[in-house]
């Protein structure tokens, strides 16, 4: 095959920068939600440079969501993908944020949220470590143990399953029950699952916290148990990695939604 050599007048089309990653956070009234939001944001900058990545929350904290993909347009970002830092299919995952995405100014698709994957185990066992959780040392310590998998609570079934499958995978790498509590609008609440435990003669319980970050909900979970809690899941690097997993899934696998103002516009 001939090569023909470029016009010298001719210049290469640089490359279209990726799709943007919108972290969709809840929000929150406790500073150290949004300061820790932050961290996290640039520990996922630090591992996919060039990346624009940005924050968007869905109640309490600017920026919200709406302004954030508002300003990603007007910038003549090309499109971004939601990506829930939240950990269940409640309420948020399957209207807020496919609403705001709908009626975003530029194609946008919705990434799943961050739900029962290794990575997530990775970051509740370390947290769990940290807080001075040992592993049981012989079976009769084993038969008394057990951890609490303290969520915010949903009224959606699904995001119930979802919790409870996270359960079910740290109780895989732990070796030990972990059963689902919540801090609202389900059951069992942390110091009803600790009772019902020790009815069983588990008294030996640590709190694992399945929060992102320190606010009310983390707090509440963290006074009403026992002994043993561990932090809130925050910039743990395994949440960074997942997040990036759930972008790039959803870049293989989420069709973009084209909302009215990108119609009318196109």
């Amino acid at each position: 095959m001939t090569a023909y050599p470029m016009h010298p007048g001719a210049r290469s089309r640089p490359a279209a920068p990726p799709p943007a990653l919108v972290v969709a956070a809840h929000g929150s009234r406790d500073p150290r939600a949004l300061a820790t939001a932050l961290r996290l944001l640039e520990r996922v900058r630090a591992l996919r440079p060039g990346l624009p990545v940005h924050l968007g929350h869905i109640e309490l904290n600017a920026p919200l969501l709406p302004d954030t993909l508002d300003e990603l347009a007007a910038s003549g970002a090309g499109s971004a993908v939601l990506v829930p830092l939240l950990f269940g299919r409640g309420h948020h995952v399957t209207r807020d944020i496919p609403d705001a995405a709908a009626a975003a100014p530029l194609p946008t698709r919705v990434a799943d949220p961050l739900g029962a994957h290794p990575l997530l185990v990775d970051a509740l066992h370390a947290r769990l470590t940290e807080a001075g959780w040992q592993p049981p040392q012989d079976a009769e310590e084993r038969r008394r143990s057990a951890v609490v998998l303290a969520a915010a609570g949903s009224r959606a079934p699904a995001s119930r399953a979802d919790t409870e499958r996270i359960a079910a995978l740290l109780a895989a790498r732990i070796g030990v029950p972990v059963v689902p509590a919540y801090a609202s609008a389900a059951a069992p609440t942390v110091p009803e699952a600790v009772r019902a435990l020790a009815a069983r003669g588990r008294a030996r319980v640590a709190v694992a916290s399945c929060f992102t970050a320190p606010g009310r909900f983390a707090a509440e979970c963290a006074d009403a148990a026992p002994g043993t809690v561990a932090d809130p899941l925050g910039t743990h690097p395994a949440m960074a990695r997942l997040l990036l997993h759930r972008y790039d899934q959803a870049l293989r696998t989420a069709a973009p939604v084209t909302g009215p103002a990108a119609l009318a516009t196109a």
